[in-house]
């Protein structure tokens, strides 16, 4: 199991930018336990909506997003390095077509 968000990671990322499928939790049950850590209310939510999505891209996108959520709650190093360097805008700015292309990389 990955780190709690109250433990420091010792895993190395491959982006700071992007959860790859075999980083963070692997199960529900994983994913669940990191986000009861992270606040209950999460949890909560995050149940909600699984339930209510349907079978399929709608759970895929549900799971996802809470993932991400746990990675940036998480303590990981070079997420908190990016987000200091977004913030004082150091950060190279990606434009709108790189975005697009750099996200149809990782959906091949």
């Amino acid at each position: 199991m990955s780190a709690l968000p109250h433990e420091t990671s010792t895993q190395t990322y491959a982006n700071p930018y992007r959860i790859e499928p075999d980083e963070g939790p692997q199960t529900l049950a994983e994913l669940r336990a990191a986000l009861a850590v992270i606040d209950s209310a999460e949890l909560t939510a995050f149940n909600a909506r699984l339930d209510a999505a349907r079978f399929g891209r709608e759970q895929t996108a549900v799971i996802t997003q809470a993932r991400h959520l746990v990675a940036l709650r998480t303590r990981r190093p070079e997420v908190a390095e990016a987000v200091r360097a977004s913030v004082a805008g150091e950060a190279d700015l990606m434009g709108v077509d790189d975005l697009w292309a750099e996200l149809d990389k990782g959906a091949a």
